[in-house]
């Protein structure tokens, strides 16, 4: 984890809670998630004529990352629809890292050593804050908990499918712009299905952010796949999810819920993890 990497992937976190919140305010679900998910198909199609074509062996993974992903933006909508944004967001990034974790340890053979591990157990203990945080004082709302769950096992799955596809890929960008175009098609054309000669007016009020959120989003990953070229995949994924700092943040200042110590506190162990990680790197 050098400095460059680690700003990278902070730089990610931040980009990547900003397109979530856009997703939450556009009232309109599946109109959100199709201009998201169709846009970052039109960056993927604008870059693929100027990027390596991934290697082969790339292939299988980049596949069945799209399919991965088409399950999370379900699950994240459903997520979306049940909770409050200040609940669904962090729960879904925050059950992810140690869950990336074991399955890098067990498909990547990444065993993280004293120093990472500790940074990562002590970020982890910061995300958890922060989710239970968001469960404060309310009957549990479970199926919006289950969504938010199930949401950040289909996030850690795909983590480390793409962390080992794009390193098979040879080519960073070439990997994220075929995987924009490939795993893109799919809510567009479900909506076009679906929706029939309303798509249009079902999308237009939400050009303007749908849009900016799909570049965010690209941006967002493309930042996390060219780290996970570079280090190894847990503490990324403990990295990345500094994201809910900031989604906490988004959801006291635009969506009006409460940020309070405990997030404060929780803010303070992510920095300590993200230390710990860096000194062994």
């Amino acid at each position: 984890m050098t400095p460059l990497v680690t700003a990278a992937v902070l730089l990610a976190a931040v980009t990547h809670a900003g397109w979530n919140a856009l997703a939450h305010r556009i009232t309109d679900k599946l109109a959100g998630f199709a201009l998201i998910s169709g846009g970052g198909l039109l960056i993927g199609l604008a870059l693929t004529p100027f990027v390596p074509v991934p290697a082969a062996a790339a292939w299988p993974c980049l596949l069945g990352s799209a399919a991965l992903h088409m399950a999370y933006y379900a699950l994240l909508m459903r997520s979306f629809e049940l909770g409050d944004f200040g609940q669904a967001y962090p729960i879904a990034r925050g059950s992810a890292p140690l869950v990336v974790a074991v399955l890098a340890a067990v498909f990547a053979h990444e065993v993280p050593g004293t120093w990472a591990a500790a940074g990562l157990a002590v970020s982890c203990a910061g995300l958890t804050g922060v989710a239970l945080w968001g469960l404060r004082g309310r009957r549990p709302d479970w199926p919006a908990i289950t969504a938010a769950l199930a949401t950040g096992l289909s996030i850690a799955a795909y983590t480390v499918v793409d962390g080992i596809g794009v390193r098979a890929s040879g080519s960073s960008l070439g990997y994220v712009a075929w995987l924009m175009t490939v795993q893109g098609t799919f809510i567009p054309a479900y909506v076009l299905w679906r929706r029939r000669g309303g798509t249009a007016a079902m999308l237009r009020p939400h050009l303007r952010l749908g849009l900016l959120g799909a570049a965010m989003s690209v941006l967002a990953y493309g930042l996390v796949l060219w780290a996970q070229t570079r280090a190894a995949l847990a503490p990324i994924a403990a990295l990345r999810e500094s994201s809910i700092i900031v989604g906490a943040a988004i959801g006291a200042v635009f969506f009006k819920e409460r940020f309070g110590a405990p997030r404060i506190a929780a803010a303070g162990l992510m920095v300590l993890g993200i230390g710990l990680m860096l000194h062994a790197g």
